[in-house]
């Protein structure tokens, strides 16, 4: 069992597509999909359901995603602190799943033209990290949104996008201009782990979840909990959302803030290289 089979699994079991995934992991879909077969028959079971819409982990699956996650996130670390007692000129990004695009579609090849010898490594958090590694140590700098617990951390806005009612499109509120949390006090909405940080639950999640709700930890588990479960969510107005979802503007929300975060204590000159030439290739690309 290797380290990228069970990166290319948790890849697939949190887009719950294998295109998506594939997308992400910026490769092809007839390889991504060998690799599951064979992690499967490495298993001797069946890891994800196929469905006309995409897969579904099996218990097998989401019990192997559980244990992934955390062998990946010990992985991350130890190559961290080899990397630094070795010397190498590195930089780790973190980065939400919605950010990861632009991260290695644009920031990246940017500052690459000005740093050509330096490592770059792309770590790619949950939901429940809004830092995306940075609090973990697993980041030296984050293209994230906001509002989140930024205590020790400093932060360069890019963009403010207001945000959104993700509700399936045979919700009632559907055909709705716009709406205002304060009016809807009886929907049900996803629920993130226990263990996420409070100041970014609070925004994202407007009315304590039953407990009964199982957490989501990923954006792409987050619209199918709206989709499958008719629950209700909130998003950036600018996210992707699958067929039968539909996105209404929120009018008594402020917006979230795109922004690159990095520690606020003695930032390293590749940090600092790093934001200011993220920042200019951001805005370049939208000015």
């Amino acid at each position: 069992m290797e380290l990228r089979g069970l990166r290319y699994f948790v890849a697939v079991a949190e887009e719950r597509h294998l295109g998506r995934a594939a997308a992400r992991l910026r490769m092809t879909q007839p390889p991504l999909s060998r690799a599951m077969h064979r992690l499967e028959a490495e298993f001797g079971t069946t890891l994800l359901d196929r469905t006309p819409g995409g897969v579904e982990p099996t218990e097998a699956g989401r019990i192997l995603y559980d244990g992934a996650r955390v062998l990946l996130e010990h992985a991350d670390q130890l190559e961290a602190r080899v990397r630094s007692i070795s010397g190498r000129a590195t930089l780790t990004v973190g980065s939400l799943a919605d950010t990861a695009e632009l991260v290695g579609g644009r920031i990246v090849p940017a500052f690459r033209q000005v740093h050509p010898t330096v490592s770059v490594r792309v770590h790619e958090a949950d939901l429940r990290d809004p830092s995306a590694g940075l609090r973990s140590g697993l980041a030296d700098v984050a293209l994230t949104r906001s509002p989140f617990d930024d205590t020790g951390l400093r932060s360069h806005v890019l963009h403010a996008e207001p945000v959104g009612l993700v509700v399936r499109d045979d919700d009632p509120l559907a055909g709705q201009q716009a709406v205002r949390l304060a009016d809807l006090p009886d929907r049900r909405w996803v629920r993130l782990p226990p263990d996420t940080d409070r100041v970014w639950s609070a925004y994202w999640t407007p009315a304590t979840p039953g407990e009964h709700e199982p957490p989501v930890r990923t954006i792409q588990e987050c619209l199918q909990a709206v989709l499958w479960n008719g629950m209700s969510a909130l998003a950036p107005l600018d996210q992707l959302t699958p067929a039968g979802l539909v996105t209404i503007p929120v009018t008594d929300r402020p917006p979230s803030r795109l922004v690159l975060a990095w520690p606020a204590t003695s930032p390293s000159p590749l940090v600092s290289s790093f934001v200011r030439i993220a920042a200019e290739a951001y805005h370049r690309k939208n000015t």
